[in-house]
């Protein structure tokens, strides 16, 4: 269970709040060697690695439409109903977050502005080993839609049998998905990065995974494609005082817990009676989770935190950058004034961070392993590049010019400064 540790020093943190890690050189040189192979071998490599790892074995990784359409008819009516719901919360998010260009004349006759413009071609990478990840493709496929992305590409993994689940293939109706493609692990990361006879490759790699899906984006990263953010292993961390309910943060840390046994949960508090009963509910609602097994793993990786005060308790938390930050305490927004570093912050005892992962509408693509110091979760501008536009009228280089000309002949770039004094005094 969750070990406790009371009033760590600074000094003492990094130690503390090490992420649970895998055996790195193995999973690096594993991921290379399926990368290679994807490369090089491309549909077959892909049916053979799907095969080992369990998953789809036959030999048409791209899913028809008339499929998507059939498939769709076996999903239960109050989980489509969920899912509209939850769209519409996500899209009115993101779409909130849509920018018009704004011109500026910088000076007389200058002017520049900044045009957002999608990505032509984007691949999305769900999750479905231990379980469908059909709100990954919501977070991720709606935005990419509004955005403007004409191809969005999906990767997930399949059963022996190819099937998908119906609310993955609804979810990609809702989100605009174009093409989807039985590819599970390091080889759909590759797939989507390399191309195969079936699947062009894609501009940009989103979605979370595993350790070896994690290291997988990071590779193809360096050689062919972007990616969204380092996004592995779930974790959470809560901030709780004396008027929390233990049996909510004891769910909330549950919530995370049962992703998998490499995912982390965190409990900081300054009252050590409220992390005693946080443990007791933990235990008692241990017992009743299907993933129990999968929850105690990750439990084992897990830290309760005494501190002297909350500041104190946010201090390290914002060390920490979690995925999540749930603060579970009285005054809520005075403190989350404070969070510096975090992915995504739930403020209150009524405000779990299961709403953020399926229907409130925020993104729960979220920077993890401590990226949440540099990265910010998926949002509409993980879709689209911004391009300057300037134009300058005769009078505003006539103006401007000799700034330009000075510090262009300072640093030695006489056609630079030349590009500009033809203009000032063109020869008839």
């Amino acid at each position: 269970m969750i070990a406790l540790y009371k009033y760590p020093t600074p000094a003492s943190w990094p130690a503390l709040l090490a992420r649970p890690q895998a055996n790195q050189p193995v999973v690096q040189t594993t991921v290379a060697d399926i990368l290679a192979q994807v490369k090089t071998g491309g549909d077959a490599a892909v049916t053979a690695l799907n095969a080992r790892f369990k998953g789809y074995a036959g030999t048409a990784l791209q899913l028809e439409q008339d499929a998507w359409q059939k498939d769709v008819l076996a999903l239960a009516p109050e989980l489509k109903a969920a899912l509209d719901t939850a769209a519409a919360n996500i899209t009115a998010f993101h779409a909130a977050q849509l920018e018009k260009p704004s011109p500026i004349e910088t000076s007389p006759g200058v002017v520049c502005w900044r045009r957002a413009t999608p990505i032509d071609r984007v691949g999305l990478y769900i999750p479905g080993g231990s379980a469908p990840l059909f709100s990954t493709l919501l977070m991720l496929g709606l935005p990419a839609r509004l955005a403007g992305c004409p191809e969005i590409v999906v990767c997930t993994p399949a059963g022996p049998d190819g099937a998908l689940h119906p609310a993955i293939l609804y979810a990609a109706q809702l989100a605009g998905v174009t093409e989807i493609y039985r590819a599970g692990g390091a080889q759909g990361i590759a797939a989507l990065a390399f191309g195969t006879e079936s699947l062009r490759p894609v501009y940009k790699i989103f979605g979370p995974g595993n350790a070896y899906v994690t290291e997988a984006k990071q590779q193809v990263q360096l050689k062919s494609v972007a990616i969204d953010m380092p996004a592995g292993p779930s974790e959470v961390a809560i901030l709780a005082d004396a008027t929390c309910y233990p049996a909510f943060v004891a769910a909330d840390l549950l919530s995370q817990a049962e992703h998998g046994a490499d995912s982390q949960v965190v409990l900081v508090s300054n009252s050590e009676a409220a992390i005693a009963a946080i443990l007791v509910e933990l235990e008692t609602q241990l017992a009743a989770l299907p993933r129990q097994q999968l929850a105690r793993q990750a439990l084992g990786n897990s830290k309760a935190i005494l501190v002297k005060t909350l500041e104190a308790g946010l201090d390290l938390l914002n060390y920490y950058a979690p995925e999540h930050l749930i603060l579970a305490v009285e005054n809520p927004d005075a403190l989350a004034a404070q969070v510096r570093n975090a992915g995504s912050v739930f403020l209150g005892h009524y405000t779990p961070e299961s709403a953020g992962d399926y229907a409130s509408g925020t993104n729960h693509t979220l920077p993890t392993n401590g990226w949440a110091r540099v990265y910010g979760g998926v949002s509409i501008d993980s879709f689209v590049k911004k391009i300057t536009f300037q134009k300058i009228s005769p009078v505003g280089l006539q103006a401007l010019g000799p700034t330009i000309v000075a510090m262009a002949r300072a640093e030695g770039l006489d056609a630079h400064a030349n590009a500009v004094t033809i203009r000032l005094n063109p020869k008839p």
